[in-house]
C-alpha cells in the first residue's frame, strides 16, 4: 500500500486550517484522518489539529480492545469522533478567540480488505475502482439537504451561494451524530480523502482523470489543479493506493 499526501494554503487564505494524519508504512494500524477547521483568529486551526490528534489517540488506545468484527470497529470510530467533539467543544469555551470554532472530520481505517469510515461535514472520501469514481460520504451541508429534498439538482448545488453552510460539524455543539460505514477495499482500488478546497474547484471527473494519470505525484497534481482553478480555500488530499 502506498500513500501520497499534500496540504496547501491555496491562493486566497492567509492561514492553513486543514490538518491531517497518515499512518507510516510500518504502522500496524492503517489509520488516515483529515480535518478542515473553521473559526475566527486561529480557531479553525486549533479545532482541526485537536480533533485529528484526539481521534488518532482514541482509536490507537482502544483498537486492541475491540473484537475486530465490523460492528465493533464502526462503534470505535463513532466513539472516537464523539469524544473528539466533546474535547473540541470544551476547548472552544476556554477563550473568546476560540468561541464557535469547529471542524469537519474524515476518518479512514483500513483493515482486512475493508475501509471503515467516519464522517462529519463536507470534506469527502472517494473510492476509485476501475472506470468509476464513487463518493463514499454524503456532505453534511444545507445544499446537500436541498438536493435530497428535490428542491435543487446536483448541478445547481455545485454553484449554490450557500454551498459552504454545514448542517453538521465537530466541536460546534455538545452532541454530534457522525456517519459511519464500511466498504470493500480490494486490489487496485484507490481511496481519496480530501477537503472541500479540492472538490469546490475540481470536478469528480477531473479528479478521476488525474488520479488515473499520475502515480507518485498524484497529490501534488490534484493540489496544482485546485490552485489553477482559483485556490479559494486550503487544499488537502490523501491518496491511498
Amino acid at each position: 500500500m502506498e500513500v501520497f499526501v499534500k496540504t496547501d494554503i491555496g491562493k486566497v487564505r492567509d492561514m492553513n486550517q486543514d490538518y491531517y494524519y497518515v499512518a507510516s508504512p510500518k504502522d500496524e494500524l492503517k489509520l488516515y484522518i483529515l480535518a478542515d477547521g473553521m473559526g475566527g483568529y486561529n480557531g479553525g486551526e486549533v479545532a482541526s489539529k485537536l480533533a485529528t490528534t484526539t481521534v488518532k489517540s482514541y482509536i490507537e488506545s482502544n483498537f486492541a480492545k475491540v473484537s475486530y468484527d465490523k460492528e465493533e470497529i464502526l462503534k470505535l470510530i463513532k466513539s472516537a469522533i464523539e469524544y473528539a467533539n466533546m474535547v473540541v467543544y470544551e476547548k472552544s469555551k476556554e477563550s473568546p478567540e476560540l468561541e464557535g470554532m469547529g471542524t469537519t472530520i474524515e476518518v479512514c481505517l483500513i483493515y482486512n480488505n475493508k475501509v471503515y469510515i467516519g464522517h462529519l461535514g463536507d470534506s469527502r472520501i472517494y473510492r476509485i475502482r476501475k472506470e468509476f469514481i464513487r463518493k463514499l460520504t454524503t456532505d453534511h451541508s444545507y445544499v446537500q439537504k436541498l438536493v435530497k429534498d428535490g428542491t435543487i439538482s446536483q448541478e445547481e448545488a455545485e454553484h449554490h451561494p450557500k454551498k459552504n453552510m454545514l448542517t453538521k460539524a465537530l466541536g460546534c455543539s455538545v452532541f454530534v451524530e457522525p456517519d459511519v460505514t464500511v466498504k470493500g477495499f480490494i486490489k487496485d482500488d484507490i481511496i481519496l480523502i480530501c477537503s472541500d478546497g479540492l472538490t469546490n474547484m475540481v470536478s469528480d471527473s477531473e479528479i478521476y482523470r488525474i488520479v488515473k494519470q499520475y502515480s507518485r505525484t498524484v497529490a501534488n497534481e490534484l493540489v496544482k489543479k485546485a490552485n489553477s482553478a482559483g485556490g479559494y480555500d486550503n487544499i488537502t488530499v490523501i491518496v491511498i493506493k
